[in-house]
């Protein structure tokens, strides 16, 4: 079910932070037009930090809602709290979205048998398929890939993010984990390489931007095309870099509202794309061919 380009989806806001439901719709209808193959809701992307627990469900439903079945929603319901977690993957799971996406806990720290457990737990409290996502330069937490091996003995983890950048990971991964086990790159720079050496897809942040071309590079690396995968990548490459030019999602917030598919709100302690900073944005999207 998930494979390909999977959008890690922006949470559009009106400039004063309040949620814009019409965008949101848009972009949805966007996405599916474009060729995105899955779209995430409400991950780092989505601004999951600063949406209380009742706007965090708010936007998971409305996407699956959106979608309405045209392609798959996977929920970020990740937390660093353990019961807090149960709660927005249980709301995942009611409002009809087809997987979760958690995070490792952030901030506190855990140790590998931490994280085990605390996924464990996540899993063991609600049936849902879910993700694990990886992503120690946020979290300040690594998941070994003998914890990830661990996990997905449980049958309903059915893949990983992995947000590294780190190339070896993959075969690690996909030596230790069970058969089926699905692998996701969570950095853009790297998921050309990381698709062409066994992965499943990307959980991406450029395809927000160019949804069409991220597309058409996974079809080209998931059937081995390596020389047309890394042609496409070469046009992406601007965006894969650019759009961290501040942190994310600050620059892909700024580069969508500029194709016209969402308002100038972020909330803090983001703060909107400064004006130094929109040139090489602004380049990566012409490199694209996006205007």
């Amino acid at each position: 079910m998930f494979r390909g380009s999977i959008v890690a989806l922006i949470t559009p806001m009106h400039a004063d932070g309040r949620l814009d439901d019409l965008a949101l719709r848009r972009l949805v209808d966007f996405h599916i037009e474009e060729g995105t193959d899955a779209i995430v809701a409400v991950g780092t992307t989505g601004e999951s930090a600063t949406l209380d627990e009742e706007e965090h469900c708010r936007v998971i439903r409305q996407v699956v809602d959106y979608a309405a079945g045209r392609v798959p929603v996977i929920a970020g319901t990740g937390a660093n709290s353990t019961t807090e977690a149960i709660r927005l993957t249980r709301c995942a799971q009611e409002v009809g979205a087809d997987a979760a996406l958690l995070v490792t806990p952030y901030y506190n720290k855990p140790t590998q048998e931490g994280l085990y457990l605390h996924h464990k737990a996540v899993a063991e409290a609600v049936a849902i398929p879910q993700i694990l996502y990886n992503v120690p330069g946020r979290t300040a937490c690594d998941m070994q890939p003998a914890t990830a091996a661990r996990l997905s003995l449980i049958p309903n983890i059915i893949g990983i993010k992995e947000a590294t950048g780190d190339l070896s990971r993959v075969a690690q991964l996909r030596s230790q984990c069970r058969p089926g086990f699905a692998l996701f790159s969570g950095d853009d720079a790297t998921a050309c390489d990381f698709m062409l050496q066994g992965g499943n897809g990307v959980i991406s942040v450029t395809a927000n931007v160019a949804p069409r071309l991220m597309h058409a590079l996974c079809a080209a690396a998931l059937a081995g095309d390596a020389d047309e995968a890394r042609a496409i990548n070469a046009r992406l490459d601007g965006l894969h870099h650019k759009l961290f030019v501040e942190s994310n999602p600050i620059p892909v917030k700024w580069a969508v509202a500029e194709m016209g598919l969402s308002p100038t709100g972020i909330r803090l302690p983001l703060t909107w794309l400064t004006e130094a900073s929109r040139p090489a944005v602004r380049t990566a999207m012409r490199q694209a061919g996006i205007e």
